[in-house]
């Protein structure tokens, strides 16, 4: 962070960059329209590169909305919305368009990764068409899973170029910020007692999310303990896994038969996970000396 900072050639702290992030106007889309047609372009622009990283890709297709009104004051920045296979629309990436000067367009590719493609959406509906399992193994979502692969799928767009300018590739980092920082504040809020102020008070100071955001997501980890806590989980295992099976197959590495191979069986713990991918390298190492 502090060298992009360097890189925009801002002169000031820390601190004040953050309030330039918040507060100046070019970060912000002007109406509700500007700001979903931002999210739009980002997510073809994903659909179009995603054969790059994926072998099988869902046959149902996602739109982009805002979030209904009467939800957005107290919402979250963005969210998926999935429907069943035989629904008479797709799936719905949410953007919301409440308080447009609290939403930052240079976020915005890192939220649309996560809950449009590669991240939910894609995870979701691949498991909506799974054949010959349970019904409940449709829509299982461990969130160490699923949460951590919206945070995984936030990094390959590093891998896809979706990042264009010094700003967005800040706002994944300040996205890795926020997620570090609720591994704070979630575990001492419910462990170490502390108050819903002193975690507004971490956040602010080492996130560029806006107060408004903050507050929200605030509240949230006090309603739901230990949620916040799943997404870092499960995204650092999947890197770990993604290593292990680079190092261990080396040229024989294929790393969209890799995402198929997590994203092929739906939502699993991530011991069965783990299981998985072994198998995968085992599978490999064998085809490798035969």
């Amino acid at each position: 962070m502090e060298e992009i900072i360097q890189e925009v050639k801002f002169e000031g702290s820390f601190a004040e960059f953050l309030q330039f992030l918040r507060t100046d106007e070019q970060f912000y889309a002007k109406s509700p329209k500007e700001l979903l047609m931002h999210a739009s372009y980002i997510a073809k622009k994903i659909d179009g590169r995603l054969p790059q990283l994926f072998g099988k890709l869902p046959r149902q297709p996602y739109g982009v909305e805002a979030v209904p009104e009467v939800l957005a004051p107290n919402y979250t920045t963005g969210r998926y919305s999935g429907a069943p296979l035989d629904a008479p629309r797709g799936g719905y990436y949410w953007v919301n368009t409440y308080a447009l000067d609290k939403r930052p367009l240079y976020t915005l590719p890192a939220l649309t990764l996560h809950e449009a493609v590669p991240g939910h959406h894609l995870q979701i509906a691949l498991s909506k068409e799974l054949e010959n399992v349970p019904e409940f193994r449709l829509g299982i979502y461990p969130h160490a899973f699923g949460e951590g692969w919206g945070l995984y799928s936030e990094r390959l767009g590093l891998e896809l170029d979706i990042y264009e300018t010094p700003y967005e590739r800040f706002g994944r980092l300040t996205y890795e910020m926020w997620r570090a920082c609720r591994l704070v504040v979630d575990t001492g809020m419910h462990m170490k007692g502390w108050t819903r102020a002193e975690a507004i008070k971490l956040m602010e100071e080492n996130s560029a999310l806006s107060t408004h955001n903050i507050r929200t997501e605030v509240d949230r980890y006090i309603s739901w303990p230990g949620q916040a806590l799943a997404y870092k989980m499960g995204e650092l295992k999947l890197v770990e896994l993604r290593e292990r099976a680079s190092k261990a197959l080396g040229d024989r590495f294929d790393v969209r038969a890799f995402h198929d191979a997590v994203l092929s069986s739906g939502g699993l713990p991530l011991d069965l996970l783990e299981a998985k991918i072994d198998r995968l390298i085992a599978e490999g190492l064998e085809e490798k000396s035969n």
